[in-house]
Formats: C-alpha cells, sequence, structure tokens
C-alpha cells in the first residue's frame, strides 16, 4: 500500500465516523419527549423523558 491509498483509507475512516455521528445525534434529538412504560421482572417502571 502506497502513501496515497494509506491518506484516502484514513479520508474515508473520517468520512464515515463523521456521517456516523450525525446520524446518531440526529437520531436522538428526534426522539420523542414524554414517559417511557417498562413492564419488566422487576416490575413496572416509569420514566420521564
Amino acid at each position: 500500500m502506497n502513501r496515497t491509498n494509506g491518506l484516502y483509507l484514513v479520508i474515508g475512516a473520517l468520512v464515515v465516523a463523521v456521517v456516523g455521528l450525525g446520524a446518531y445525534t440526529y437520531h436522538e434529538q428526534t426522539k420523542p419527549k414524554g414517559v417511557e412504560l417498562s413492564i419488566g421482572q422487576g416490575g413496572v417502571s416509569v420514566q420521564e423523558k
């Protein structure tokens, strides 16, 4: 692998990281706000979001 291919690899990895972080941030900001109700082995859990 020569120097140019290594540079393309690093740039590609950075682009993937930025796109992934952007998608995660968008998903977290668009979550509906309200109350979350969970039913499990420990009983019923209510959390305010």
